[in-house]
């Protein structure tokens, strides 16, 4: 028998719509799920959004369970919170985490969902993602003992960041951002807060997540001779101008990327499964419902976007609800 579920899609740049879609029972080693939560990854989606991924990017950026191709039409999204309706016993019943698209419900193989441990909540779980891209980030970065660490960019992937960095022994991390606002959430994930012209200086490392050219910028001004910026901004198709005069050189700084696509050669002992495992294990922290900055209806998704997209909603990640929750 087949299931009626429904879906968000991007039917052109700007404008988004909620299709019907019809769902074949899963066959052997697939589950259907029925979404409970999804995530709307701000930077990321919101230029999926405007159609403003760059040409030559249209194949780094597609998302696992994409459907359609940029710039549109295109169902995108890959923070997914459910429960196992069919499918093999022991995962039937079990809350799971899957990078799907925004849909009510959908079949996957099952290799493709992740149990959530039974200390995260549901709705935290869509942050599997986000601290996925963090962890990344700090096997690249592989800050040491005692380092003085600046994260530059209080959006979801610098706010998850700054939040496994500050369980790091001896660390000390400052997070920087224009909205003071953010003040609050440096201070529920148990770090420091500064606006970018009081940011201290003498860094060791500097994690970048602003996506903005100044941000990069003031990166390299805050760093200690022979120090590094690591970059996890996604610029779409935005050029970006930095001043690598004197002080670059003489200083011997460097600018190293980041990005979640790959598993980070620093950890070649582990693969996706267990970089998404341990994302999943570290939200047991309650200190990332910090990230969780509002909710409205799958329904509304379209107008949602389209406010993200606009700045009209301010949002680290807007947690989209589907059902009776």
């Amino acid at each position: 028998m087949t299931v009626d579920a429904h879906a968000f899609w991007l039917r052109a740049p700007g404008e988004g719509e909620i299709r019907p879609v019809r769902l074949d029972p899963p066959g052997p080693g697939e589950v259907l799920v029925r979404t409970r939560f999804s995530g709307v990854s701000r930077g990321t989606e919101t230029l999926v959004f405007t159609g403003r991924v760059p040409a030559d990017q249209y194949a780094t950026m597609r998302a696992p369970h994409q459907e359609g191709d940029f710039p549109a039409p295109v169902k995108y999204g890959y923070l997914n919170v459910g429960t196992v309706e069919a499918g093999p016993a022991e995962l039937r019943g079990r809350t799971v985490f899957c990078l799907y698209p925004h849909q009510s419900a959908y079949v996957v193989p099952a290799e493709a969902v992740v149990v959530v441990p039974d200390g995260v909540p549901a709705e935290r779980a869509v942050l599997a993602g986000t601290v996925e891209t963090a962890v990344n980030a700090l096997w690249d970065a592989a800050p040491l003992v005692g380092d003085r660490v600046t994260v530059i960019g209080g959006g979801m992937v610098g706010c998850g960041v700054a939040a496994l960095l500050a369980r790091f022994p001896g660390v000390r991390v400052e997070l920087v951002d224009a909205d003071p606002a953010r003040a609050g959430v440096a201070d529920a994930l148990g770090v420091d807060f500064a606006l970018p012209t009081d940011a201290t200086g003498d860094r060791d490392l500097v994690v970048h997540a602003s996506a903005s050219a100044d941000g990069l910028q003031r990166g390299l001004d805050l760093l200690r001779p022979e120090g590094t910026v690591l970059e996890l901004s996604w610029y779409g198709d935005r050029p970006v101008t930095l001043a690598l005069g004197g002080a670059f050189h003489s200083r011997r700084l460097g600018i190293r990327s980041s990005q979640v696509g790959t598993v980070s050669p620093r950890r070649a002992d582990r693969g996706y499964a267990d970089r998404l495992a341990l994302a999943l294990d570290l939200l047991a922290d309650p200190a990332f419902d910090a990230l969780l900055t509002g909710r409205s209806r799958f329904t509304d998704l379209p107008d949602v976007l389209d406010r993200l997209a606009s700045g009209r909603l301010p949002a680290l990640c807007h947690l989209i609800t589907y059902g009776e929750e």
